[in-house]
This record gives C-alpha cells, structure tokens and sequence, in this order.
C-alpha cells in the first residue's frame, strides 16, 4: 500500500498493479473505497481527486501566520529551452560533461571520493565539495587537476545552470496569487526558497506584487535585515477602517541560501541584475556553519522567529529535509509549539531513514500533513481563499521610468 496523503487518521492510499502502472485499490481513512458499476473508471485519477479535496480542507482553515519553505522540488525542469532547474544528481551530470568523465573521476580520487556503487561514483555533488573544500588544503594538486580551479569551475557551472528564466506557464505566479489572498490585517505570507533562482522574484514582477526581500527600494539596492520589518500601506482619507491601509499583493521573500543575483561588495550585500561573483552557499556538508554568517543568518533567524508564532502554518515543497540546520529548526518547532503546523508535498512520500521520524509522526498527529504532489498540481489546485475581495482595493502601478534619475 502506498500513501499518497497522510494526516493522522485522514489518509489515501493506493495499492497498483504488479508491473505498477495501474491503482487496482483505493483506501481513505484506512477503509478501502467499493466501487459500483457504473462509477469512474480511472482509479488514479479519483484517487488524485479525494487527496486533493482533503488538502483543500485543510488549507481553508484560517491560519494566522503562513509560511512557505521550498526546494528543489519546486524549480526542477522550470524554465526555458534547454536550461531548466536541475537536481543535484542532474548537476552530477552537468559537472561531469563539463570536466569530460575520466578528469571528473581523478578528481574524485584525488580528493579522497569513494561513495561508489558498481564501481561507478555516487551522484552526490554536494559530498564531493564537501570532501574536495576539505583536502584543497592539504592535498597537493597535480599538473592536471588543480582542486581549487576546479572547485570554481563546478560553482560557476551550478551559478550558471540556476539562471533560469520563469516561463508563462510556470506554477510560481499562480502560486503567489493564491497565498496573498489574505486579509491584509494579517502578517504577510512569507516565502523561504533555498534555490539559488530568481523565480519567485520574476514571477511577483510579472504579477506586479511588491517583494520585501530585505533589500532597500533605493537603487543600488542593498540588503538590511531591517527591511523586513517595513510593510506598505496606503494613505487614503477616504478610508476609516484601519485595516483598508494595508494594500494587497505584497509578500515576503527570503533566500537562506544566497542569490545568483546578490553580490558582497566593500558598502554591503547588493542585490543586481548582473553580478560578477554571485553570493550563495554551495552545496557542501559546511552549509550548517555558513548559515551563521549574514545575510544567511538574518534569514535563519527570521525562519527560526516565524516557527515560533502562534497559529503557524509551513508549507514545504519540494524539499528534501536533508539540510540540518533547516531541519533542526522544524523539528524544535514541532516539539515547542503547540500552534505549529506543516504540510509537506513532494514527488511520493518518502519513507527512508531521513523522512521515517516525519512520516511517523505525521500517522498519529494531525499537526502534520504529507502528500505526493507536485508543485504544478499543487499551485492549480490550492484553494482560492475568499477572505476578501481583491477588487475592493486600488491596484498602485509605480512607473519607475518617470522618475528624475537621483
């Protein structure tokens, strides 16, 4: 039997045929469904249809504070002709049809890399940085390998493979769309995105939202973690109800670990179309400690503070709870407040050793929910909140091209 939505005693599960191509079974709430004659005949796709009225459900309670963390998940094969978000292991591939397989390979036995399996290397980018960062300085490099050049080189190739542009039928905009259609007297939904892309940030542009991400609205815009603590409002006398000071479209957008378009300079972090070394934390086992450093830390921080609040809610998609100072702050959100609630969705859920602590908790506590979806189906199907009218509001276009210049 395999779940497909788990939420304490409310659950689908499916059971498929030997060759795995066909649900035969249906089980909600752990009965399994009698079909009648005459009744749908695609199995997967009703059984699609009861987890998706279950989220929904549960997505239309009111919830005070609504975070959303993503992943991988939500960028792989987002973007447009050949360059689409990437997963480690594709990046694997990437690396090694930049650097040609046998330089790859000395590289690995340089660097003391041994996760084999078949005598073939374990796809694992984020280890093999980790191990070649950890001997670059003791390792003596040959006249063909030079570990630091090429610790660059595989840097560069995942800045250049994460410079994806949001195409029109990306899930992001819709997405945004959905979880802002909040009363405005509510905190702002918030975004922690640990990909390195823009496309969060191209698709607010495109739907004319107003992006609090940290950095100032001043140009050249550099980060402060103050920034976040400002919200937009409108001065209209006309209004008497305080709430109507609040405009809509507005969320905030956070990046734990780093940007291709953010930069360190001598005046501070500076957020720009074009950048010369982008600021983002590489795969590697030190991501942990390099969370302590800013901006990485005010995001942290902020992530750590917004898990604390009462009546919380965190969205996770598409991420692989393999990050550890991400995950501990879960974890000690789930232990230490009783108002917090998650909603994972990823492609199937994941029952190894590092998910088996969620998976289990999540069978008995309806705190937590666990699907398999993807971020596409999730975007089209979450529900449209109907909390207030969006057209009530005036819709502000600034028009940055008649200002002065100064």
């Amino acid at each position: 039997m395999e779940y497909i939505y788990i939420n304490a005693g409310s659950s689908v599960a499916i059971e498929k045929s030997e060759d795995g191509k066909q649900v035969e079974k249906i089980f909600i709430d752990g009965k399994q469904h009698k079909f009648e004659d005459g009744d749908v005949q695609d199995k997967e796709q009703f059984a699609a249809q009861m987890k998706r009225n279950k989220y929904q459900k549960f997505l239309n309670r009111q919830f005070e504070n609504l975070l959303v963390l993503t992943g991988a998940g939500s960028s792989v094969s987002v973007g447009e002709g050949e360059k689409k978000g990437r997963l480690l292991s594709q990046l694997w591939d990437d690396t090694r049809d930049k650097l040609g397989e046998n330089k790859l390979n000395a590289f690995c036995e340089l660097v003391k890399y041994s996760d084999k399996k078949d005598d073939a290397y374990v796809k694992n980018l984020e280890k093999l940085l980790s191990v070649a960062n950890a001997a670059k300085d003791f390792v003596t490099s040959t006249k063909d390998i030079n570990i630091p050049t090429i610790i660059e080189e595989i840097e560069a190739l995942i800045k250049e493979k994460c410079e994806l542009k949001l195409p029109h039928d990306a899930p992001h905009h819709a997405f945004i769309e959905k979880i802002t259609r909040r009363k405005v007297t509510l905190p702002r939904a918030k975004v922690f995105t640990l990909n390195y892309d823009t496309l969060f940030e191209q698709a607010g542009r495109k739907g004319n939202f107003t992006i609090i991400d940290g950095f100032s609205f001043s140009f050249p815009r550099y980060f402060s973690g103050r920034n976040f603590d400002y919200d937009v409002v409108l001065r209209d006398k006309s209004r008497l109800k305080e709430e109507d000071n609040f405009i809509n479209r507005v969320f905030h957008l956070y990046k734990p670990h780093g940007s291709v378009d953010w930069e360190k300079t001598k005046e501070g972090v500076k957020q720009a179309d074009s950048v010369k070394k982008a600021l983002m934390i590489y795969p590697k086992d030190s991501k942990y400690e390099s969370s302590y450093e800013q901006p990485f830390f005010e995001m942290m921080s902020r992530f750590q503070q917004n898990l604390r609040r009462d009546n919380v809610l965190l969205i996770c998609i598409g991420f692989s709870f393999n990050d550890k100072h991400i995950v501990t702050a879960i974890q000690e959100a789930l232990e230490q407040n009783s108002g917090f609630q998650i909603m994972v969705l990823n492609k199937g859920i994941d029952t190894s050793s590092s998910f088996k602590w969620l998976f289990d908790l999540s069978m008995n506590h309806s705190n937590i929910v666990l699907m398999d979806e993807l971020f596409s189906d999730f975007a089209l199907n979450y529900p449209t909140l109907k909390s207030y009218n969006q057209d009530e509001y005036k819709k502000i276009t600034i028009n940055l091209s008649d200002s002065d210049g100064e």
